[in-house]
């Protein structure tokens, strides 16, 4: 069991995610997703975590399985195309998490779905939290061009606003 992890999670509170993101950070992040799905048929989540709950720290529960949870809790898997994205952010950990759907992740090796959470991360490092997500928006948003551009009478098939969870 890894005791600093754990330390981490339970003094990290919900509210860590408001002070980290203003509303205007959020809204920020919700047009950011808006605009990059009129030039691609993807879709988008963002979601943010303060920290797991201490059931999922007693099973050691990791990012990535927290992720896929969130991944199926927003629904993101229920795209026509299943071409939806979840950028996931566990600011705990401060650990970065991209869940593709299938109809995308066929398309993308896993390898550019982790540099661009590592670019991330190296962000968050710096305290630029909005500036890394925007960022990694753009990035994920470039891949679904190229594997699903636009097309006429595409709609937004989830919400663009950002889960706080």
């Amino acid at each position: 069991m890894d005791y600093a992890r754990m330390a981490r999670h339970l003094l990290t509170f919900h509210g860590t995610v408001a002070r980290t993101f203003s509303p205007a950070a959020l809204a920020s992040i919700e047009r950011a997703i808006k605009k990059a799905e009129r030039g691609h048929r993807g879709e988008i989540r963002f979601a943010a975590e303060a920290a797991l709950e201490s059931t999922a720290l007693l099973h050691e529960q990791s990012a990535r399985q927290r992720a896929v949870q969130v991944f199926s809790l927003l629904r993101v898997w229920d795209t026509e195309e299943n071409n939806g994205v979840l950028i996931y952010l566990l600011l705990a950990d401060r650990d970065v998490e991209i869940v593709a759907d299938r109809g995308i992740d066929a398309k993308v090796p896993a390898a550019d779905w982790e540099q661009i959470c590592r670019r991330m991360e190296a962000e968050l490092s710096k305290g630029r939290f909005e500036h890394g997500v925007l960022a990694g928006i753009e990035e994920v948003s470039r891949l679904l061009a190229r594997h699903f551009p636009p097309r006429p009478g595409d709609r937004n098939e989830l919400p663009d606003k950002p889960a706080i969870l």
